[in-house]
């Protein structure tokens, strides 16, 4: 049986060297690494996804649809979900234009338990264990801590963090039965820099990466691979439904047009979610900001600490 979802030009475990295999496990493992693999050509992606099951949560808009869009054109089998009908039904027909012959879609509350083991049980019953899960579905969240209220966190962290344990907990088990799969989190920059104004948002992102790593470690002997994606700022229209505590209506509208400049689409983080799938990466940041700030966390945390305390950044934060 295949060990998760290598791609066919790496060798499985059993037919590799001791060594050559624990040198690949080990560079994915303590990824990303400085100097990445190049994606795989169309025709590669496609023999690679092709026919795979994948499950995209939050995929009526931005990211969760942008892959949802590149996997329809590579031939996967798609179940999609999210709570915004009008937008999860524009994604599948979107998807069945671009060749998806079976979009399943589901209307679900990811922070929901119960809502989730509907989906789960449906999914299991119609469609049998999944290839891959991306657990994409999340918030945001603006405003200093004093700002923020107990409601606030429990929103923020019930779809960021309970979201991802949710599909972690009742689809991880039959890919782990079935020797093989790949889980994606979304997590963010913001999961590994501890951004002012964002604590929120913040906290609940650096619980998705610590879920993510300690979850790739568990699963490293069981055929399962995971990959946490740290995006940086992308324009996804998040920032427009993003709750923003302290800060005025007129300091949102500047964010929501700084992101709309910045002109970093959602495809490009769908992209990297494939090669995060098709190398096995462990953590994936995209955008050159969070590059630079996953960078200076490792090497530099001192530096990063003092750069977030200066006064001189404080009119670049949320609230401001």
């Amino acid at each position: 049986m295949p060990n998760r979802l290598l791609p066919p030009h790496l060798p499985e475990e059993k037919h590799a060297s001791p060594s050559m295999y624990r040198a690949v496990s080990n560079c994915n493992r303590d990824a990303p690494c400085l100097i990445e693999a190049p994606h795989m050509s169309k025709h590669k992606r496609q023999a690679f996804f092709g026919g795979k099951k994948v499950l995209v949560t939050g995929a009526a808009s931005g990211i969760g649809k942008a892959t949802t869009l590149q996997l329809a054109e590579l031939g996967a089998t798609l179940i999609i979900s999210d709570l915004n009908p009008e937008g999860l039904e524009q994604t599948a027909s979107e998807a069945r234009r671009l060749g998806a012959s079976d979009v399943d879609t589901h209307i679900v509350d990811v922070a929901d338990w119960d809502d989730m083991q509907a989906m789960a049980s449906k999914v299991l019953k119609k469609h049998g264990v999944l290839d891959i899960l991306v657990n994409n579905a999340g918030v945001g969240m603006a405003g200093d801590f004093l700002s923020t209220t107990v409601d606030d966190w429990q929103w923020v962290l019930g779809i960021n963090v309970m979201g991802v344990v949710h599909g972690c907990k009742l689809f991880a088990p039959a890919m782990v039965a079935n020797g093989r799969g790949h889980i994606i989190n979304l997590a963010s920059a913001a999961g590994y820099y501890a951004a002012p104004d964002m604590t929120a948002y913040s906290a609940s992102k650096h619980a998705v990466m610590g879920l993510s790593e300690a979850l790739r470690a568990e699963m490293a002997d069981k055929g399962v691979g995971v990959s946490a994606i740290c995006p940086g700022v992308i324009n996804t229209g998040i920032v427009a439904s993003s709750r923003m505590r302290g800060s005025t209506g007129q300091a949102q509208e500047k964010i929501v047009e700084f992101y709309r400049k910045r002109n970093y689409g959602p495809d490009l983080v769908a992209d990297a979610i494939l090669g995060a799938i098709e190398h096995n990466r462990a953590v994936v940041p995209v955008s050159p900001e969070a590059w630079v700030l996953y960078g200076a966390k490792r090497f530099t945390p001192g530096a990063l600490d003092f750069v977030s305390r200066s006064p001189m950044l404080r009119r670049f934060r949320p609230g401001n």
